[in-house]
């Protein structure tokens, strides 16, 4: 199983048919926070510091066999890495081979960050890739055992 916080880079980078996006034992989507926090100056506010650790623990007690994590944001970075993250989002995505085969770490996919993107090309040439095999060797061996 593949936990992931959102969707959008899902489909876009493990290329994933979208039929199989929602299969109850392929992945679950889990948020930092449970409830909308609000919108601040720059975007959305943060996510409300009780939510996670309220919840996140007894949501993947409930998950089976989960293979990855991606953590995407700073604040699941921070944490599921705690002092493993890097000072900045570029240091822990960076590194992101320290964290495999447990976490994956990536930057949020908002619109707000194609800056990032473009400033970050190695991304694109170096971890979309090792995401699109991890997530390529997991649902070849969920398939495989169904």
């Amino acid at each position: 199983m593949i936990g992931i916080a959102r969707g959008k880079f899902t489909r876009m980078d493990l290329r994933v048919p979208a039929t199989s996006l929602w299969m109850k034992n392929h992945m679950r989507f889990v948020t930092m926070g449970f409830c909308y926090p609000g919108s601040g100056k720059s975007g959305d506010l943060p996510p409300r510091p009780e939510c996670a650790p309220l919840w996140h623990e007894r949501v993947l007690a409930g998950m089976r066999d989960v293979q990855l994590i991606i953590l995407i944001g700073q604040y699941s970075q921070a944490r599921y890495l705690g002092d493993k993250a890097g000072a900045t989002l570029t240091e822990t995505v960076r590194a992101w081979r320290k964290h495999l085969p447990r976490f994956l770490p990536l930057p949020h996919p908002s619109p707000r960050n194609r800056i990032w993107l473009k400033r970050n090309p190695w991304f694109e040439t170096e971890v979309i890739p090792d995401l699109r095999a991890c997530g390529a060797r997991i649902f070849r061996q969920n398939f495989r055992t169904q």
